[in-house]
């Protein structure tokens, strides 16, 4: 999917989920913007109500919440391509009780809340098309809480491997254990144990 023009892996990606006639394109295209960003800077606090949302180019985000006396919790990544932001805060415009941050450099394009409810507004496609991704992505939320609370540690892990081996290299390992629900003693036994 690696193209010379962001906007053509864009397109690429949303004609994937359900593609758009010329016109919803071009007025789709023309609202997203290049935006970059240094490691380990925060997109989103929690507290913050979430004005973006991001198709990732380059590098990898993480979402995580934080509370008092409580291990950091690591929610989702993401990285190329994909969509980027926090979710719930986006779509309702409620203030995020997350925090979305950038794990290594990234290369992103940008668009707001008020670019694209204003395209829904105007194109019934586009909000269908907003409304496929959003269902997919509920879709991925509830399978990954069956495996959260039915799936070992191993099963878990072994879904990582089969899923995203390529995450073992770009996100450190305390992140992935984070987002298993594993100690990260018990994710390093299992790097050096479990083979596919």
């Amino acid at each position: 999917m690696v193209h010379n023009d962001p906007i053509d892996t864009l397109r690429e990606f949303v004609f994937a989920v359900h593609p758009l006639s010329s016109e919803e394109w071009q007025h789709f295209a023309a609202i997203w913007q290049p935006v970059s960003y240094k490691r380990k800077t925060i997109l989103t606090a929690a507290g913050e109500t979430e004005r973006h949302v991001y198709f990732v180019l380059e590098g990898v985000q993480r979402a995580f919440y934080v509370e008092a006396e409580q291990p950091e919790a690591t929610i989702v990544f993401s990285y190329p391509y994909s969509f980027s932001g926090v979710a719930d805060s986006f779509l309702t415009q409620t203030p995020s009780r997350y925090f979305l941050e950038t794990l290594t450099a990234s290369k992103l394009l940008r668009t707001s809340h008020q670019q694209l409810q204003h395209l829904m507004n105007q194109y019934h496609n586009i909000e269908r098309w907003v409304r496929l991704v959003t269902s997919h992505a509920l879709k991925g939320v509830l399978e990954r809480q069956v495996e959260l609370l039915s799936y070992s540690a191993e099963q878990k892990f072994r879904i990582l491997l089969t899923r995203s081996p390529h995450v073992l290299q770009l996100i450190p390992h305390k992140y992935l254990a984070s987002y298993m629900g594993i100690d990260p003693s018990t994710f390093s036994k299992l790097l050096a144990s479990v083979r596919l």
